[in-house]
């Protein structure tokens, strides 16, 4: 029996937005690590105060691109420049639609001549395979391979081709340097260098979380024992914590990059798109995620973003063949949303928290510290009743003792300190996921507030990509 095609799919479903919303499917999950290590509230202090060791082992696709036109696929494919970009160096690869629309993005290193790997969320990995087999403009065919290492949920042999880990914080520097026996490296942001660790040769990519400092650390995952057991023995003195599932997600309130933008792959007229549609499986991404929130538009369009919308802008660059140039270039002078923090009112939050104790009428139940339901969180955010955004992740953080949202909101209305409402919960009762019971919305008043939040975070990223609302680490991307 052939298996259905991603188009079938959604063919058959009919309304996408309602089969997205109802999709049997929770948030990401984060297999290979216990929920709590301690417990979260100590392991989100740990990355503000001492330090962290991240387990990314098990949750993320990687893929391997190589050949003689590895470099030219995947700047074809992306909207940011490769100028500059060589062999030890990483950057963020951002891949739109014909019609510009975000399709998410991933972390690409440059491992070696005609050697990269991607490692994040499946859409933008999705991508780059279609366009492996597919075409170039002239007709002819890319001269690449690719290798997908799929991640761990979705495996029945139980191991990965590299392990994976991220040492974050204050102490981080110092605890690499313990695990080294020497001085660690001191590179730029988002180099690479082969240190090693206790016998074992490791690659290290310099890069930040919440503006402090790491690393991440990988290779192949028969090393993965010994290199953790001497992290683990370097931090001993230092602080060095081990952060669970639970808190995993929840750094991004603070750090600001905007992880759940839904792939705009279900719908787009170009013949791209309908052969990408044709040749994604209904077991792709984008036919099992998962949306949930208050905000439901009329179309499944209404939820597509533009690299403008979450911040993306300013990396957008034209010096350079993609895809989607042409559309970026005509809504480059358009007015596209703003990405901002918003502060919950805890008065408001309380009361909707309250509300589970009692018979009668319960707000949507506010998980600790991640409060995401769906792969694809979406609500509404108004002022004086009036649309004028959308939330797109939330949830606490112990370090600012605030509930917190990610949100992209209409310019005119980015004034910090203003008071804007989120609608919390699904209209109608809520959607039939297995993770949303019968409630009623509540309306939360909310601060606007800047992103990063976190006041160290805005000073160590003062000139860097993270100020600018730009990228990530790989550290929350599933």
């Amino acid at each position: 029996m052939t298996e259905q095609t991603l188009q079938q799919k959604l063919d058959q479903a009919g309304d996408v937005v309602d089969f997205l919303r109802n999709q049997q499917v929770g948030p990401n999950v984060y297999p290979g690590v216990p929920a709590e290590y301690s417990n979260w509230r100590n392991e989100q202090r740990a990355w503000a105060k001492s330090a962290v060791l991240f387990n990314q082992s098990y949750h993320m696709v990687e893929l391997y691109v190589r050949g003689p036109d590895a470099y030219a696929l995947l700047e074809y494919t992306a909207i940011n420049s490769f100028k500059n970009f060589a062999v030890n160096k990483a950057k963020q690869y951002v891949p739109v639609t014909p019609d510009g629309y975000v399709i998410g993005d991933v972390i690409l290193f440059y491992l070696a001549e005609n050697e990269f790997s991607l490692v994040g969320r499946a859409p933008a990995i999705e991508w780059v395979e279609f366009h492996a087999q597919y075409p170039k403009a002239d007709g002819s065919k890319w001269n690449v391979t690719i290798e997908r290492d799929e991640r761990t949920a979705l495996r029945t042999d139980g191991k990965r081709k590299n392990y994976r880990f991220q040492l974050q914080g204050p102490n981080a520097m110092k605890i690499l340097s313990q695990a080294m026996g020497q001085t660690a490296p001191d590179l730029k942001f988002f180099n690479m260098a082969h240190v090693d660790i206790n016998g074992k040769d490791v690659i290290a990519l310099r890069h930040g979380m919440a503006g402090q400092p790491g690393y991440e650390l990988f290779g192949p995952w028969e090393d993965y024992a010994a290199v953790h057991a001497a992290l683990v023995e370097a931090g001993k003195n230092d602080g060095l914590t081990l952060v669970g599932g639970r808190a995993y997600s929840s750094n991004t309130l603070e750090s600001g990059w905007l992880p759940s933008p839904l792939p705009a792959f279900y719908t787009g007229d170009s013949q791209m798109m309908k052969d990408y549609r044709a040749w994604a499986s209904g077991k792709s991404y984008a036919g099992v995620c998962s949306i949930g929130g208050s905000y439901v538009p009329d179309s499944i369009e209404g939820y597509y973003l533009t690299p403008w919308d979450i911040g993306y802008g300013h990396i957008v660059k034209f010096d350079h063949d993609f895809v989607g140039r042409e559309a970026l270039e005509r809504m480059a002078n358009e007015t596209h949303k703003t990405k901002v923090t918003l502060a919950l009112n805890t008065e408001d939050v309380m009361a909707a928290i309250s509300s589970n104790f009692t018979t009668g009428d319960r707000a949507k139940y506010f998980e600790f510290p991640s409060a995401v339901y769906a792969m694809h969180p979406f609500d509404a955010v108004k002022v004086d009743g009036k649309l004028i955004g959308v939330s797109t992740w939330i949830g606490y953080s112990s370090n600012e003792g605030a509930m917190l949202s990610l949100a992209m909101i209409d310019p005119a209305h980015v004034e910090f300190g203003k008071e804007v409402t989120l609608v919390w919960g699904e209209p109608n009762g809520g959607t039939t996921k297995p993770t949303v019971e019968s409630h009623v919305q509540f309306e939360i008043r909310a601060t606007v507030s800047p992103v990063p939040y976190s006041a160290v975070a805005r000073d160590s990223y003062a000139d860097s990509w993270r100020q600018k609302g730009v990228g990530a680490s790989t550290l929350v991307n599933a």
